[in-house]
Parts: C-alpha cells; sequence; structure tokens
C-alpha cells in the first residue's frame, strides 16, 4: 500500500468495474462505490448502478489464508438455495476473473434490512421480540440443517465422512498460517494442548447437514419491519456438507452472557426476553429433529476455530493488509480464547 493510497482503493478498480457492469448488467448514469467496514472477513462494498442498489463481495486486499475467502462458493451456495425454506440474498453475477478488481467477486441485490451486531436495535427493545429475535435466528439454523441438500443440487459441496477430523486439521492449518507471522509477537497459551485434546475427542458419530460455517447474530438480516423477521442469511463462503452440531458449536461462542470480544459479540443477552443457551437448544432439537450430544466437543471447536480466526486478523494487520481497528485487540484477545477453551476441557467452566 503507498502512502497516499487507502486500504479502500485497494479493494475496486471503478473503471474496470464499471466497464463489467456495462456487459454484464447494462449501461446505467449514476455509479457510486462505498467500503462496508461492518465485517471483517471478506469485504462487503455497496453498489450503485443507476436506480439499482448491488452489494459486491470480495476477499480482503493482500494474502490470505487458502479457502479462507472463497466468495464463488458463496456465490454458488445462495444461487442453489433460492428455491428451499432457508432465506437467503438474490445473486446477480460472479465474475471469475480477476483482473477486473483485482480479486475475484460476485454481486447480489441488496436488501432492506437491519444486522444486529453488539448493540440491540431499539425497535426490538422488548422481551417479546427479543424473544423473537432469537426464535427466528435458531429456527433459521434448523431448516439449514433440515434442507434437502442433494435436491438444491449441492450434493458435491463437501464430504460428511470425516468432516470433524478435517475441521480440526483446518483451523490447526490456519492458525498457524497466521502463527508464521504473529509467533515473535506474543505467545498463544495452550494452543497445543487444545488441539490435541479435539483431536482425541472428535465424536465417532454424527449427522450429515448443510453446514453454514459461520452462523451468527451478525450473519443474518432482519426486515424493516417492527417483529423481527429473518430475511437473509449471508456470509457462506466456508459452508460445506458436514456435522451440523459445528454450527452449534459456533453459535454458542458468540451467544454468550460473557462475551470474548464486545465490539464482535452481542452485549445485551442478558435482558429479560433473550432465551438462555440451553432454551436456544432446546427449540433447536425440537425444530431440527437433531440431538445436541457432546457439547463440550463442539464448543472447544468453535473456540479453536475463533482462534485461528482471531490470529489471522492479527496477522493481516501486523502485515499492514486491514485498516479494521479490531484486529490489534486480538494481541491480548487471542490468548483469552484459548484460556477459555482450556477452562472447558479442565471442568472448570461450563457451557
Amino acid at each position: 500500500m503507498t502512502n497516499d493510497e487507502t486500504y479502500a482503493e485497494q479493494l475496486i478498480d471503478e473503471g474496470a468495474l464499471r466497464a463489467y457492469l456495462t456487459e454484464t448488467i447494462g449501461p446505467a448514469d449514476a455509479f457510486t462505490v462505498e467500503h462496508l467496514g461492518e465485517g471483517h472477513s471478506n469485504e462487503t462494498l455497496v453498489i450503485e448502478w443507476g436506480d439499482r442498489d448491488l452489494v459486491l463481495r470480495r476477499p480482503p486486499a493482500g494474502e490470505t489464508a487458502q479457502t479462507a475467502h472463497d466468495v464463488l462458493r458463496e456465490h454458488r451456495i445462495i444461487s442453489a438455495l433460492e428455491s428451499t425454506a432457508v432465506p437467503t440474498p438474490t445473486p446477480v453475477a460472479a465474475c471469475e476473473d480477476a483482473a477486473v478488481i483485482g480479486s475475484e467477486f460476485y454481486l447480489m441485490d441488496r436488501l432492506d434490512g437491519i444486522v444486529i451486531r453488539n448493540e440491540e436495535p431499539d425497535r426490538f427493545a422488548e422481551p417479546d421480540r427479543r424473544r423473537r429475535v432469537a426464535e427466528e435466528l435458531i429456527d433459521t439454523l434448523a431448516a439449514i440443517h433440515t434442507v434437502d441438500y442433494e435436491a438444491a443440487g449441492l450434493g458435491d459441496l463437501g464430504k460428511p465422512e470425516g468432516f470433524l477430523d478435517r475441521q480440526v486439521d483446518r483451523w490447526s492449518r490456519q492458525f498457524n498460517w497466521a502463527y508464521e507471522t504473529t509467533e515473535s509477537d506474543r505467545p498463544v497459551p495452550h494452543i497445543e494442548e487444545i488441539g490435541s485434546w479435539l483431536e482425541a475427542n472428535v465424536p465417532t458419530t454424527s449427522e450429515h447437514a448443510l453446514v453454514h460455517g459461520d452462523y451468527k447474530l451478525d450473519n443474518v438480516m432482519y426486515g424493516p419491519s417492527a417483529e423481527p423477521e429473518l430475511i437473509a442469511v449471508m456470509d457462506w463462503e466456508i459452508s460445506t456438507l458436514g456435522d451440523p452440531l459445528r454450527d452449534i458449536g459456533w453459535l454458542l461462542c458468540f451467544w454468550d452472557l460473557d462475551p470474548l470480544i464486545e465490539d464482535l459479540m452481542p452485549t445485551f443477552l442478558d435482558r429479560e426476553g433473550y432465551p438462555d443457551r440451553d432454551e436456544l437448544l432446546a427449540r433447536y432439537e425440537r425444530q431440527s429433529g437433531i440431538e445436541v450430544v457432546d457439547l463440550d466437543f463442539y464448543v472447544v471447536l468453535g473456540l479453536y476455530m475463533l482462534t485461528a480466526v482471531c490470529e489471522m486478523f492479527y496477522a493481516r494487520y501486523l502485515n499492514g493488509n486491514s485498516d479494521d481497528p479490531l484486529y490489534p485487540q486480538m494481541e491480548t484477545t487471542v490468548p483469552e480464547i484459548t484460556r477459555r477453551a482450556k477452562a472447558i476441557i479442565d471442568g472448570d467452566r461450563e457451557i
């Protein structure tokens, strides 16, 4: 990055994008690009193209861990799920030619709604609506896990057999990729012990389902009405076929009255109306017909994944490949995540 080049300017060649949109969608008088900084993985940009509002998704600038930012996979999945009960954005086009803007990308229609991050929307701030926010979240996850992925054309998306073993290995490799950059800055306690515990405690049997991979409150959108209605599930780039409880363990890392990362997690779940984890899990079992077992393993796996993701954030910060203010915080946050995982393994912390 040059001194006079902002991070956002690395993401789009506006002239090349204009030419692509003209050829793909048709000409337009109005053209603007806005970089949304809320996300912490793939980059999201809002495109005004004439009277149409589009969203562009692309990987972050700079080197990234292999397979961590597969936007074309995301496009394929939301296209396949259009005819199912799973709500997704409407895809518009996908571009495999990295020469256009510097990476592969895809476009979808922009939806009218809100994404709930670490603050509660005022219009949902009453007990019945709070409960409905959570019910919509868990019911939609059950819909994902019970979708007929073969009928949707996603039967080759992954290999459910051996999924959990591969997950442990994958997130170990993702962490180690980042740790090559970060290790000299500070150590991460217990990381090898957590990995070894996971390898030794992989459940021997599991359900097979479509797995979102990053399912949490700020990866869904609620519509504009006063009553909470979940209108879209987003961020599908690591979705695959595997054990649905992998999504449960990850979701519980973010549905926590003691959030590890207040800038990244809801800070309001202790308010009247929001169900606790046990209530969420009971509703999930009713809606999906899937029994939740071996919960310690899935939550520790979720924390292990979170460790890897956050260490990649920190590596990108140290390499100068992000201007996200969250990333420098990972210097101290990542060790806190591994300490929490170790406490669960040792029986010193309840799920």
